[in-house]
């Protein structure tokens, strides 16, 4: 991954001591194109390091590259030189924040427009404490500020976030890539050999079924319950519930294979 910054053909300035970027910052801030131009690509390698951060996103390095730089010019433009804090520290939420935002409209799934309204000024009120606090706020000081409950924070900022895929790259060496799916298990110790997607197919298809002979078969083969005590609780004797659970197991059965040939077709 470090040799992309030498791929993306990125220009290497030196980095810049915090007198010179503050007079670059207030020049910038005066319309000289100059000086935020060189603000930019003295940067670059920071904006870099963030991108990072989102790789195996769906989306290639550049796209984000590009937006991370969106995200720099207007720290640029929106820093406070009255702040005393240093431009970085001012710029990596901001830089942060425009990656989100572009992850978060883009993504599949949907949020309602409140809550993405919710969301963008709860990141408004981070970045604007972040200049003024030297720092990361935490949820209670956003909270605070905003004048709502840290749940509501939590909320909107769990609902903005952009959802994982099961196949997106944890680790990877010289062997096969340890894939997110590979980390997935059910609970520890109980003996299930069924993989964890299947088990939620399973689950699924089970929905289709009508109510008694879903509940049969739950009882039976996910809470491990006898066919006696299932009677007990239907008010049926074993042989009826005997033949209900072979029945059941048929229809899912005819399930399963409906759903295999519609994806062989």
């Amino acid at each position: 991954m470090g040799n992309r910054l030498i791929e993306m053909n990125l220009p290497r300035f030196p980095l810049l001591k915090d007198e010179e970027m503050r007079d670059l910052l207030q020049k910038a801030q005066q319309g000289d194109s100059f000086a935020r131009d060189r603000l930019v690509n003295c940067n670059l390698k920071l904006v870099f390091n963030l991108v990072k951060r989102f790789q195996n996103r769906g989306y290639e390095l550049e796209d984000l590259f590009q937006i991370g730089c969106i995200g720099l010019m207007k720290a640029i433009d929106k820093f406070d030189l009255s702040y005393d804090v240093k431009f970085s520290t001012y710029a990596v939420p901001m830089i942060v924040g425009e990656i989100r935002r572009f992850l978060r409209d883009d993504s599949p799934v949907k949020v309602s427009r409140s809550v993405k309204e919710l969301a963008y000024r709860i990141q408004q009120t981070r970045e604007r404490l972040t200049g003024k606090m030297g720092r990361e706020p935490s949820v209670g000081e956003v909270a605070e500020d905003m004048g709502l409950s840290r749940e509501e924070i939590v909320n909107a900022l769990e609902a903005a976030q952009t959802p994982a895929s099961i196949y997106e790259t944890l680790h990877q060496d010289d062997g096969d890539p340890i894939f997110l799916l590979d980390q997935l298990h059910g609970n520890e110790g109980d003996g299930d050999d069924i993989p964890w997607l299947d088990m939620i197919a399973v689950k699924e298809m089970l929905l289709s079924l009508p109510e008694r002979d879903r509940k049969i078969l739950i009882w039976r083969f996910f809470d491990d319950r006898t066919q006696a005590d299932i009677a007990a609780r239907l008010g049926l004797s074993q042989v009826q519930v005997s033949r209900l659970e072979r029945q059941a197991l048929k229809k899912l059965k005819g399930l399963i294979s409906s759903g295999d040939s519609i994806i062989n077709e």
